[in-house]
């Protein structure tokens, strides 16, 4: 396994972890992610250890709390061995405040987490996405003050906009306060919008990528082809289509197409192909990857070790490449004085 530097930290992580979306499946959304239960967490955990995987992703919010519970109980004992990073923003329940970022809602998320997954601190803390209604000077000093009292170590973001993300490091910066280190966001080869603004700025203010549903919300699984019936799963949830990112089948078919030459040439899974396409990308620390069951954990953990070849990456970025919209297309155009976005 490999390890990178998450972001501008002194902390390596291995370049894929492990997603627990599908660790209870508790509720209409995460019921078509899977079902597993602690038993099964604890073979797909020691199989991790055992590749060398030892970044383990959960969220409060998946299966309601469930997925950090079965989480904790599966590392019992061996806490020293794992890095944990989870998330909180989104609605947990009914309640005014039990939703956002503000100094009540996550000092309280923190504790209800740590008692779930049965630690005293958390590696990697991140806000599941941007709370327009709470100051940012506020939420940046809570989770400054999270960090002195040792119940995290890291803070990172998830799904922000280039300039929440860039507002929140400047006010860290201001009042030198802890900086986020990692932005967990979508990527995908049917969805490279991160490139657009996301990773330019990821390099420019060293914030290591934390990629999710990099297989492009279960489109790339290789059980995907034209004229035939959609798998099980969250693609045939209504909420989960609902809630999940939307690409034309178009673009769909033309990079199943060109995954399946590169599959044909290498011998390879169309996932582990895929999954190796991201771990080219600049600024990406980490993939995380999930698994319903070991034989899926096993052919995810197969996407390292080896790395395409360039001209099968230039066939892979021609296939997903799609229309940037303004002012990308216009950057693109001044590649002299601003090279990457026209790339």
């Amino acid at each position: 396994m490999e390890y990178r530097l998450l972001g501008a930290s002194g902390l390596k992580v291995p370049v894929l972890s492990f997603g627990t979306g599908t660790f209870g499946g508790r509720g209409e959304l995460f019921s078509a992610w899977g079902h597993t239960d602690v038993a099964e967490a604890k073979r797909l955990v020691d199989l991790c250890l055992d590749a060398g995987l030892n970044l383990f992703d959960s969220a409060d919010i998946y299966s309601g709390g469930a997925a950090e519970e079965i989480l904790g109980a599966a590392i019992k004992n061996r806490r020293d061995q794992i890095l944990i990073s989870t998330k909180a923003t989104f609605r947990h329940g009914p309640g005014t405040n039990d939703v956002g970022s503000s100094r009540h809602a996550l000092v309280r998320a923190i504790d209800r987490a740590l008692s779930r997954l049965g630690t005293d601190y958390i590696d990697l803390f991140q806000l599941h996405g941007f709370d327009a209604a709470t100051p940012v000077e506020e939420t940046l000093r809570t989770l400054d003050d999270l960090v002195t009292a040792g119940k995290i170590r890291y803070v990172g973001c998830s799904n922000f906009s280039g300039w929440h993300l860039m507002k929140s490091l400047a006010v860290s910066a201001r009042y030198g306060w802890a900086r986020y280190v990692a932005h967990q966001a979508y990527y995908s080869l049917v969805g490279r919008e991160y490139e657009w603004e996301l990773m330019p700025l990821a390099l420019d203010q060293g914030i290591g990528g934390v990629i999710w549903s990099p297989l492009g919300w279960g489109r790339l699984t290789g059980r995907i082809r034209r004229g035939q019936p959609l798998p099980p799963g969250r693609l045939q949830s209504p909420v989960a289509v609902s809630i999940g990112p939307q690409v034309p089948d178009e673009l769909l078919f033309r990079v199943v197409d060109a995954l399946d030459e590169i599959a044909a040439e290498t011998g390879k899974t169309v996932p582990q192909i895929a999954l190796n396409w991201l771990l080219q990308r600049p600024s990406v620390a980490t993939v995380i990857v999930g698994a319903r069951d070991e034989r899926q954990l096993r052919e995810n953990l197969g996407a390292v070790g080896w790395n395409l070849a360039p001209e099968q990456v230039a066939k892979l970025d021609q296939a997903s490449a799609v229309p940037k919209i303004y002012p990308y297309w216009h950057q693109a155009g001044f590649a002299e004085r601003n090279p990457f976005p026209a790339e």
